[in-house]
């Protein structure tokens, strides 16, 4: 039996069939970078962890690539573990506001580029870590965006990454206050799965799943975190 595919939410919508495209994207996350800037991280202890876990899996002589990297607080905490990384994201008015932030803290491993996860990043094997947190609900086709993520590790590389698994939501929040709160224009585009499909739509890509779990310290925690490892 072939893969369930993984639709957005309401997808009989005409707002979300043109949230498909870079532009629309990036005009929603710029309009509200500022806000974004400056909202506290809601589990910052569970934040906390996963940073932690992260480093662990960084080394001094690593190339990594982080795509949706937002306002670069997370790239900022990480660059100084890695040789190299590049941070991206589709929103220039977000990458605006990390190269501030970059100014004011200089790491010399970091740079910033404005750069779309669905579309291809950097050239093949490059990197030897993709990082990807909060962002592959938010992809137009979670099938795309990783063979692409895959395509620029080099063997034996990792895909790590963080994502919000709206199926385990509560039904009311992905099937009813997202899709209104979408046509408002307060909400982005949104993919509903869960753990296990994230997990098999990685598989699907060939790569090997590592590590899966759960950082949360504050209630039931949806975000799984998943380590897989592209195949030598």
């Amino acid at each position: 039996m072939p893969p369930r595919a993984i639709a957005p939410l309401a997808e009989t919508s005409p707002l979300i069939r043109a949230g498909a495209s870079a532009a629309s994207k990036a005009r929603f996350w710029d309009r509200i970078a500022v806000k974004y800037a400056a909202d506290p991280i809601a589990d910052m202890a569970g934040y906390e962890i996963t940073l932690q876990r992260v480093q662990g899996l960084l080394s001094a002589d690593q190339a990594v690539l982080e795509i949706g990297c937002g306002t670069g607080t997370t790239a900022l905490r990480l660059a100084p573990f890695t040789r190299r990384l590049l941070a991206t994201d589709v929103s220039a008015g977000m990458i605006g506001i990390a190269r501030q932030k970059l100014v004011t803290e200089p790491v010399p491993q970091l740079s910033f580029a404005v750069a779309d996860a669905d579309t291809l990043v950097a050239s093949q094997a490059k990197y030897d870590v993709v990082l990807a947190f909060n962002l592959l609900h938010l992809v137009t086709d979670l099938d795309r965006a990783l063979e692409l993520a895959a395509q620029t590790l080099r063997p034996g590389g990792l895909l790590i990454s963080k994502t919000a698994c709206i199926s385990e939501m509560n039904r009311l929040i992905p099937w009813l206050a997202i899709p209104v709160m979408r046509a408002m224009g307060k909400a982005p585009h949104v993919l509903c799965f869960d753990a296990a499909e994230l997990q098999s739509a990685i598989a699907r890509q060939g790569m090997d799943i590592v590590s899966v779990e759960r950082h949360g310290t504050r209630g039931k925690d949806f975000r799984v975190f998943i380590v897989a490892r592209k195949p030598v």
